[in-house]
């Protein structure tokens, strides 16, 4: 029920007019059958087991193409052409949406419009999508959080409850190199501390996996675990007992970074850390991506990418050639 609130309640915001709300007449919009025709799509996407998260993702990415069908007049999904498609990108662009998220509002219509055709199977309908290339995205450099920034949050980390919490989160999330959801849904009988293992029931599509822990993390575990409640059932909470909320670690990073007098750094640069230390310190990448839970190899291709800059930069430096007295 739950789901269905949550998915539901994000598109009927959008029946009541435009993604951001009535036009400037105040009128208030139709339902237009692609928007029931969304319901349906993320109902079978519940059905097939994907999470709350991700349903609730292809709702929000639901909205630009609702806005843009809205402003255009168009009904149906078979009133969607190629040049809709790839007109919607160009004003994703030009509102200053960046290339990652313009490439995942094209998943969502690519996803969208490939399982209508196979749900209804429309006489002589020709999908638009087969046409339109996806949007190129630039391989910036991800960037981690730096082991030195690291330290300082662990210097502010006091010697009591919160503080040992804290200290344990960052080390854990360093670590395992795992998503903060799923540090969230840690649970203390999830943790084998003499093993220095973690199973994380459910990653991503729901799949369970096995993360590890080193001594130093081990050590920060032990001494936090041994003074939260025993009937705790999560790993991580707050002082009120109560299970750690994204936007509770959120707030956990950001405090430390502000006691730390250093920049905010986001939950996700930790796992990037993880990745890139990883690969720095030998691990072969199919170890690395079973550890972080990938589907395949092509995301960490974007951390491979930087660690050929690090052996570019070591031969600039330590080349026999170019580092001789000739």
């Amino acid at each position: 029920m739950k789901a269905h609130f949550l998915t539901n309640r994000t598109i009927e915001n959008n029946n009541r007019g435009t993604a951001n709300g009535p036009d400037a007449d105040g009128n208030q919009g139709t339902i237009h059958p692609i928007v029931e025709w969304s319901k349906k799509f993320l109902t079978d996407r519940r059905a097939q087991g994907l999470s709350l998260g991700t349903c609730e993702f292809y709702a929000k990415k639901f909205l630009y193409l609702f806005s843009y069908c809205e402003r255009n007049k168009l009904v149906n999904i078979e009133d969607l052409t190629a040049d809709h498609i790839r007109k919607l990108m160009v004003e994703l662009e030009q509102s200053n949406h960046n290339a990652a998220g313009i490439a995942t509002v094209f998943r969502t219509v690519r996803t969208f419009l490939y399982w209508y055709e196979r749900e209804e199977e429309p006489e002589g309908w020709r999908n638009p999508i087969r046409k339109v290339k996806a949007p190129k995205i630039p391989t910036e450099p991800l960037e981690p959080v730096e082991l030195e920034e690291v330290k300082k949050i662990l210097a502010v980390c006091s010697p009591d409850f919160t503080g040992d919490r804290d200290r344990a989160i960052v080390l854990t999330l360093l670590d395992t190199g795992c998503r903060a959801s799923e540090l969230c849904n840690m649970n203390t009988a999830d943790v084998d501390i003499n093993v220095g293992s973690i199973l994380i029931r459910q990653g991503k599509g729901r799949k369970p996996r096995t993360v590890f822990v080193g001594t130093k993390t081990k050590k920060a575990l032990r001494q936090y675990i041994k003074q939260k409640p025993q009937d705790a059932r999560s790993l991580f909470i707050t002082v009120n007992g109560n299970k750690f909320s994204y936007s509770g670690l959120v707030e956990v990073i950001r405090r430390r970074c502000m006691l730390a007098n250093m920049r905010r750094v986001s939950l996700h640069s930790f796992r990037r850390a993880f990745a890139l230390q990883c690969l720095r310190n030998g691990m072969d990448i199919f170890t690395l991506q079973r550890l972080m839970g990938h589907a395949d190899i092509q995301i960490l291709r974007r951390y491979l990418a930087q660690t050929d800059s690090d052996s570019e930069r070591g031969h600039r430096g330590y080349g026999p050639v170019d580092n001789s007295d000739w």
